[in-house]
């Protein structure tokens, strides 16, 4: 059986495109189902570089201080896969730099930090960070992460009033945050939510932020999104992905999400 350095050395790595939409897989449910047996199973490295494969350009992890999904020795781990295998593709960690995020940026030196207000013990990141109450705070911890060489994104709720701060305080993109999109489809808010983020993406732009998206994302809305909202760089997609795989595989499910990202570009 070929280990998973054995099955990377030949493939061909990822380019993380200069323009148009890419595509970061979060693998933090593949640790949260390992976790509940000391199997060892399923591989976090496994799927990420299956997902890498099958066109993938960036691996996205969320680890919390509980440790409760992605651990501490994953980040690690896909920090080193990536850079010997995979030089060209994207490292995307995610976290409150306020708690253990700072770590791993001085450690591992990822390409893309993505600061969250997320509490240590949320269930999930609900919120983005508040302007101009967060700025003075944050402004010092993004400007270290930019020292080491990452790309700064801040996770933000759709508030175009929210964005030139966001800048100011030294961002250099800004994550939308994309629940409210996913649940208002099939409402008869839908419009003036989409709305909404179209505004906060124009916004972020003018303010000379470059805009990812994230957090409920699927194949059901994915295309309508990126067709709305213009310029959105990288989409970080965990949940309804994993989702997918487990009906579709890693391969065939980075392929249709990849096919949602070239229907809204067509």
């Amino acid at each position: 059986m070929n280990t998973v350095s054995d099955t990377v050395t030949s493939a061909v790595p990822t380019v993380f495109p200069a323009v148009g939409t890419a595509l970061s897989i979060n693998v933090n449910k593949v640790a949260l189902v390992r976790n509940t047996r000391h199997l060892g199973i399923p591989s976090v490295l496994r799927a990420a570089t299956q997902c890498l494969q099958a066109g993938a350009q960036g691996i996205t992890v969320h680890p919390r201080p509980d440790e409760r999904h992605i651990r501490a020795q994953d980040v690690r781990d896909l920090s080193a896969l990536l850079a010997r295998d995979w030089p060209r593709a994207e490292f995307n960690i995610e976290g409150n730099p306020f708690h253990n995020l700072m770590d791993f940026v001085r450690a591992l030196r990822p390409h893309q930090v993505t600061f969250v207000p997320d509490t240590e013990d949320q269930f999930t990141s609900d919120h983005g960070w508040s302007f101009p109450s967060d700025a003075q705070r944050l402004r010092p911890l993004i400007a270290q992460a930019q020292a080491l060489g990452a790309r700064v994104s801040l996770f933000m709720d759709p508030d175009p009033l929210a964005m030139a701060a966001a800048k100011a305080a030294g961002a250099d993109r800004v994550e939308l945050y994309t629940e409210g999109y996913a649940a208002s489809r099939g409402t008869p808010e839908a419009d003036a939510v989409l709305r909404r983020y179209v505004q906060a993406g124009r916004a972020a732009q003018a303010a000379g932020l470059q805009v990812n998206a994230g957090h409920d994302l699927s194949r059901d809305n994915l295309t309508e999104f990126l067709r709305a909202v213009p310029g959105v760089r990288e989409v970080s997609i965990g949940h309804a992905f994993i989702a997918d795989a487990l009906e579709l595989g890693y391969t065939a499910a980075v392929r249709e999400y990849l096919c949602c990202i070239a229907a809204a570009a067509g």
